[in-house]
């Protein structure tokens, strides 16, 4: 038998760091990562034989538990007539309204049309060619802490004030690419009215995470969503909504249903759920706006594998089967492991808040919720190194990284939920033991 210690040397030899992404590499919390060759539920096994119960859930996209039965027989049945045809399928279409269907708040959808791709990074850069085509204009807006998928122009650092263009956040990133986005605080209005009195007339859009949870989660200020809404819409800017983690996630509409504040999003982008753990990712907006996509208009996107018949039919499964008993489940499993988490660490004497956007949610070693990127970086981060590898002893698989949110299926009954809670005190003690450096 193997171990993951042998999986992560011959990986290495075989791929830049061992991986084909990044925080799978384990290296923030410092452990050998694991190498997973099952998963059914709430739970994973790894190449050791070892099972965990799983609180990543492949990002977001295991919502209804890891192999669910429904999900697989579709895919099985796709498969079974085709693997990919290079061309239209009835099933592209299915999906694409049901998608329109789901997104709605008081009978209204932003949602005309549907574009389906295979990434959230595909989305959401299309997006951003749509609303520039759209608008004739350059410049994008987005907030520090947000991610947005690694293509050039958003992988950008903040310049030294907001009307400062970027700079290049990773190497092989070009500078004037990198300086066609606009950087600003996140939860700050006042960034967001002196960018645009700035340089209102040459920006396309604003980019914002509907509620980000790519930097742990900081939930949007009340109101936040609609007030950047109109101060886009009165500069003849666009508001791109990225809910490729949030979509159908938190509620049947993604946050756009559940903002306690109705606002008015351009373009939605939607990934994770919308795929039922393949590769499948959408944008939507109206017909106007959508319909400026070849082949009917001037913004060129294409992609030999958009709308594939497996993630067609694994994304279409997963939405049906998402009713509200569904929802309901996976918002009480969330509150019952946030709230033993918060409780855990409390009684062990460690500084934090815990953090939720519906039933996403993230541990944050801070004595105040953090609003804003620069606030989560100020937070006591070495803490969860140690948590992490003590709930990975215990059999818990959590994110490896502070930075990241938690995600709970609807798969998570009692058994597994009480094994999460049971691992809490001692992974608590490790966090309220560790020291900087």
């Amino acid at each position: 038998m193997t171990t993951n210690e042998q999986e992560f040397a011959r990986a290495r030899g075989a791929m830049p760091g061992g991986v084909n992404s990044p925080v799978r590499a384990f290296g923030s919390v410092h452990e050998t990562p694991r190498f997973f060759v099952a998963a059914s539920g709430p739970y994973v096994t790894d190449v050791e034989g070892r099972e965990y119960v799983d609180l990543v859930g492949s990002w977001g996209p295991a919502i209804l538990g890891h192999a669910h039965p429904a999900v697989v027989k579709a895919v099985q049945d796709a498969a079974a007539h085709g693997l990919s045809f290079g061309a239209s399928t009835p099933g592209e279409t299915e999906l694409a309204e049901l998608i329109a269907a789901r997104v709605t708040r008081a009978d209204h959808s932003p949602v005309e049309r549907v574009r389906l791709v295979s990434t959230g990074t595909e989305a959401t850069m299309t997006a951003i060619r749509l609303a520039r085509g759209a608008t004739g204009r350059d410049l994008v807006v987005k907030f520090a802490g947000h991610y947005h998928g690694h293509s050039d122009g958003l992988l950008a650092e903040a310049g030294s004030g907001v009307a400062t263009l970027a700079l290049p956040g990773s190497a092989g990133v070009p500078a004037p690419i990198a300086a066609q986005t606009l950087v600003i605080p996140y939860n700050d209005l006042d960034a967001v009215r002196e960018v645009f009195a700035a340089r209102g007339e040459d920006i396309a859009a604003i980019i914002v995470e509907a509620a980000p949870a790519n930097m742990g989660i900081v939930p949007p200020a009340h109101g936040f969503n609609a007030a950047i809404a109109d101060i886009a819409h009165a500069h003849g800017a666009l508001l791109i909504l990225d809910e490729v983690l949030t979509g159908f996630r938190v509620g049947p509409a993604g946050w756009y249903g559940i903002d306690p504040v109705p606002f008015a999003p351009d373009l939605i982008t939607f990934g994770k759920v919308v795929g039922g753990g393949l590769p499948l990712a959408a944008l939507g907006g109206s017909a106007a706006l959508m319909e400026l996509l070849a082949p009917l208009g001037p913004v060129y996107q294409a992609g030999t594998l958009s709308g594939n018949p497996l993630a067609v039919a694994a994304g279409r499964t997963t939405l049906d089967h998402l009713d509200a008993d569904a929802y309901a489940r996976i918002d009480a499993a969330a509150t019952t492991i946030a709230d033993a988490a918060a409780s855990a660490l409390t009684e062990a004497g460690v500084t934090h808040v815990v953090q939720r956007s519906g039933n996403l949610f993230s541990i944050q070693f801070a004595a105040e919720p953090p609003v804003d990127y620069d606030t989560v970086k100020a937070q006591e981060a070495y803490r969860y190194p140690p948590f992490f590898r003590a709930m990975l002893a215990q059999g818990v698989s959590l994110p490896p990284s502070v930075f990241e949110a938690w995600f709970v299926s609807a798969a998570h009954d009692d058994a597994a939920v009480s094994r999460i809670v049971d691992a809490l005190p001692a992974a608590a003690r490790a966090a309220a033991e560790a020291r900087p450096g």
